[in-house]
């Protein structure tokens, strides 16, 4: 399994943290129950659920959740408050010299069991996805790349389209490391990442396949289809620079290599084929697009 990066570990660190912050303040409802103390405002108050440190840090990262599943995302937080709901009022109860409700304490068992249940859930989802996705454009990584490839051959046979490979290379990615230092050639890559994505149809995945490489998988009617839609990328490429803090617009070019997958071609040969037209566009003098012999 790849290194996680810090900013994922520091989130799963701060969602455990969360989780372990909500069991503390169960133990106060808990002392509330058996001492009859107040279990302080962050469970009395009407907005509880906004107040507690879980509430509040779940806010702060409500985007990165809704990024895996909206849905549930709301159900979290629906439990969430529902929960909180059902605590306040057996702490009324308690507090008031009253005999708590049956149907408050299994509202709240319920809901603190599918609250623990779904944050697990998101875990176990959030650290999945992180191995398999770049943390650094985004774009999915080699995992489930064969698969989608076998699925593209099955649609474009359906529907009789052409499938390629196309793969795509910085050119003299060594000298922007080199002359302007690592983290230029980080901005580079999330730059180029974004370019393309912006500007490739739905549909057609795209890989970050190893360093300055990238790999997409295009759908088409033609050859000639194929070779415009390639070109233009390179051209949309050359035509909008990085723009990097305090040196100013960066020129980058790339070298894509295009294979037509044939019938029954598997994965790794379709890729050899892109990377053999890749290189004689390198050696062909870079900035274009070649595409391999039938």
């Amino acid at each position: 399994m790849p290194d996680l990066s810090s900013e994922l570990e520091s989130f799963a660190s701060e969602l455990d943290a969360a989780v372990e912050a909500h069991l503390n303040w169960s133990r106060r409802v808990m002392r509330c129950a058996v001492l009859r103390t107040s279990p302080g405002e962050d469970v009395l108050a009407a907005e509880a659920h906004t107040l507690c440190r879980f509430g509040c840090w779940f806010v702060s990262k409500q985007s990165a959740f809704e990024k895996l599943s909206a849905p549930r995302t709301q159900r979290l937080l629906a439990v969430h408050q529902s929960m909180h709901d059902a605590i306040r009022s057996i702490c009324e109860d308690v507090l008031a010299g009253r005999p708590g409700r049956s149907a408050d304490l299994d509202v709240f068992e319920d809901t603190q069991s599918e609250l623990i249940h779904m944050l697990a859930e998101f875990k176990t989802q959030f650290l999945a996805t992180a191995v398999r996705h770049d943390h650094l454009t985004g774009l999915p990584l080699r995992y489930g790349l064969e698969e989608e490839f076998i699925e593209l051959q099955r649609v474009c046979r359906r529907n009789s389209l052409m499938l390629y490979v196309a793969v795509i290379d910085v050119d003299h990615f060594k000298h922007i490391n080199d002359t302007h230092g690592h983290p230029v050639g980080d901005i580079a890559l999330v730059h180029l990442a974004d370019t393309l994505k912006r500007h490739i149809r739905p549909g057609q995945p795209l890989y970050r396949f190893g360093g300055e490489e990238f790999l997409l998988l295009m759908q088409t009617r033609s050859a000639e289809e194929a070779a415009l839609a390639a070109q233009r990328l390179i051209n949309l490429v050359r035509e909008t620079p990085v723009m990097v803090p305090q040196t100013g617009p960066l020129a980058m070019t790339v070298t894509m290599g295009l294979c037509r997958v044939k019938e029954d071609m598997e994965l790794h040969a379709a890729i050899e084929c892109a990377d053999k037209a890749l290189f004689e566009g390198k050696r062909a003098g870079r900035d274009r697009c070649v595409v391999a012999p039938e």
